[in-house]
């Protein structure tokens, strides 16, 4: 069976730029060079050998749908294809029954391709387990979103995970260049005029994503008349294109990795980075809120008291934004941003609070010691509470040498300050103190 529609058909529906010009033959597949070669999984199609159960991972416009395509046709297989968006488990059934009698009275496989998998729900995962393990179906699972997130465990050992990059600019600067040419599936027949420096634009717009580029070149070519000959100008490309799209999903694997990329900027004192990846996630539409939380957190988990004023600044950023909102909060939050990565360092807030949490868990519930509870009752007072107890403010420096931890943590040392800002006057205090109680 042909899995490719022709140009001429195509244009007849109005098949868009990028279905007419998608790959017919892995020797037409572009990018993924991670994935050519013998003993790699493209190497393997090429050979026509049999091909496990794969779950494609990677951006919008890598090439997920085509190599499902690539993979029916490599083992001569029927490919169903199903939308996790809008399948469900009675779906999956008929799919999968289908391909029972398509095996048994015919003798050929299956390809069932499942896009967006990652949106399937346990029990419509589960669902597959049976038929993916007894080969009824070749499985072929589509995401944009880490896998290990998003499909349970039992598939994932069941399939082999691959991941597709973004496409680089040199790649789809040549994917393009075939579009304007090809006179069968693409743009070549509108005998289309269009400058080195246009091209640049189509594909820095694209930022990776091979369907979108082909889009703005389709689009920009209507916008420049549509009837042979063409020529697209830039004003055509912008217009075509509405502002670079910024490859994010705010519940998925790109959301945690431009968070991580965030905070460990401003834990390595880079204002530059730390200001980049905060626009990253304002542009792409995160929420203003969950940046500033995670300024908040920062401020204390890695700065603390190397500089106290890191966390005034960062909660007046939070109150500064609910007051004044966007766009002129993301003012506040640059400010709140760079300050936190020009601040000196110390992750003593967490290190003490996990030093703390396990001598608790370690010993339990202990005793307070006596001196230390309030004489707030005639009881109490003869229990002998608060006996011994010094006022510090009663004593020069409102300090008085004591120990007020539990008898048995006697000497632990929890906190641990650093040399780092603030913190090295905090430990050369505390030197002298304990100089003191010695």
């Amino acid at each position: 069976m042909d899995l490719f529609a022709q140009n001429a058909a195509a244009r007849r529906v109005g098949q868009p730029l990028a279905e007419r010009m998608r790959p017919r033959s892995l020797a037409e597949f572009a990018g993924q060079e991670h994935l050519l070669g013998p003993g790699k999984l493209l190497g393997q199609l090429a050979a026509g050998r049999n091909i496990p159960s794969l779950l494609l991972w990677g951006p919008p416009g890598t090439g997920k749908t085509t190599l499902a395509r690539l993979v029916a046709e490599a083992i001569r297989a029927h490919l169903v294809t199903l939308s996790a968006v809008d399948a469900g488990v009675k779906d999956v059934r008929e799919a999968v029954a289908e391909a029972a009698t398509r095996r048994d009275q015919y003798g050929r496989r299956t390809v069932l391709f499942i896009d967006e998998i990652h949106r399937f729900s346990r029990t419509q995962q589960d669902a597959l387990l049976p038929h993916v393990e007894a080969g009824t179906v070749t499985l072929v699972g589509a995401t944009t979103e880490n896998p290990s997130f998003g499909v349970v465990g039992a598939l994932l050992s069941r399939a082999r995970v691959v991941r597709l990059e973004a496409l680089t600019d040199p790649v789809i600067d040549a994917l393009v260049r075939r579009a304007l040419v090809d006179r069968e599936r693409g743009l070549g027949g509108l005998e289309v005029q269009i400058a080195d420096e246009t091209i640049a634009d189509v594909v820095a717009l694209a930022g990776g994503d091979a369907r979108r580029a082909l889009g703005i070149l389709e689009a920009a070519a209507e916008l420049a008349g549509g009837v042979a000959p063409v020529a697209i100008e830039r004003a055509h490309v912008a217009e075509a294109a509405q502002g670079k799209v910024l490859t994010y999903d705010r519940a998925g694997d790109e959301h945690y990795g431009v968070v991580s990329a965030l905070i460990k900027s401003l834990r390595g004192s880079d204002p530059d980075a730390a200001a980049y990846w905060m626009t990253r996630m304002l542009e792409a539409g995160d929420d203003p809120r969950f940046i500033l939380r995670r300024l908040v957190i920062f401020a204390s988990e890695d700065v603390g008291n190397a500089d106290p004023q890191a966390l005034v600044v960062a909660v007046s950023a939070l109150s500064a934004y609910e007051l004044v909102g966007l766009p002129e909060g993301a003012l506040v939050m640059t400010q709140a941003a760079v300050y936190l990565a020009c601040a000196p360092k110390s992750n003593t807030a967490l290190t003490t609070y996990a030093a703390a949490r396990k001598a608790v868990r370690e010993h339990g519930a202990l005793p307070v010691p006596a001196a230390l509870r309030p004489a707030s009752t005639g009881l109490a007072r003869a229990m002998g509470h608060g006996q011994g107890y010094k006022y510090p403010h009663d004593f020069e420096g409102a300090y008085v040498p004591a120990d007020y931890l539990p008898e048995a943590l006697i000497g632990t040392r929890l906190y641990q300050p650093t040399e780092s800002g603030f913190e090295a006057e905090l430990k050369a205090r505390l030197a002298a103190l304990a100089a003191r109680k010695r």
